[in-house]
């Protein structure tokens, strides 16, 4: 009796093996195996991208959505009627800033003045005295001869400093009155302090006109 032909179609074969159907398996797919079970880092790190996307996006929220209260921002809403409030400094600390840049050149910081040129404003019955009389110099200006303490001054002209025609300064009515609320508070001085408001109520009464001079205000209580 003849060998039995390996390949004769009736001959029952022998099962197939893993390694051959593996490698079928590759053939069809066209891909390696997954050997030793190794993971793409692209969708892991994709992952953490969004994660931390997410992440920056919440906390944002939470600290700028405004409680998610309507009222934070509406475009509809109109404007306030009002301005908002700006708070005000130290008169004294400004009106000091304020005398030392200018009003000191010629009164001197110790408030003294010149003697025969500038009239001293410590211890002045102008300085110390009638509230309408101290703004409208300031304001306006004083020119010809003026009385202070006892003594004659005609040697130099006072200049406006307010916001006035002529004024090379400019002032606003607040900053005489923090000026002015330092002079009579310094040197020696015990003097009522000035208002902004006591100011632009002299502004307005008085407008645009020259200096004053001692006898018109003298005039004034």
């Amino acid at each position: 009796m003849s060998a039995r032909d390996p390949v004769d179609p009736r001959l029952e074969q022998a099962g197939a093996s893993d390694d051959s159907l593996l490698t079928a398996h590759e053939k069809l797919l066209g891909r390696k195996p997954e050997d030793g079970a190794h993971y793409r880092l692209l969708p892991l790190a994709l992952l953490f991208v969004f994660s931390g996307l997410i992440f920056y996006a919440g906390t944002y929220l939470n600290h700028f959505s405004g409680h998610y209260n309507a009222a934070i921002f509406d475009e509809n809403a109109h404007p306030a009627s009002t301005a908002a409030a700006v708070p005000k400094g130290d008169p004294m600390v400004i009106g000091k800033k304020n005398f030392e840049l200018v009003c000191a050149t010629c009164h001197q910081t110790t408030g003294l003045g010149v003697a025969g040129v500038y009239p001293p404003l410590a211890g002045s019955e102008w300085a110390t005295g009638s509230e309408e009389r101290v703004i409208r110099i300031v304001l306006y200006g004083l020119k010809g001869p003026i009385k202070v303490k006892g003594t004659d001054f005609n040697a130099a002209a006072m200049p406006a400093v307010g916001r006035v025609a002529g004024s090379g300064y400019n002032w606003s009515d607040d900053r005489i009155a923090a000026v002015l609320t330092y002079i009579r508070a310094s040197f020696g001085n015990k003097a009522s302090a000035i208002t902004p408001e006591q100011v632009a109520a002299i502004h307005t009464k008085e407008g645009d006109r020259k200096e004053w001079s001692q006898d018109e205000l003298l005039k004034i209580p």
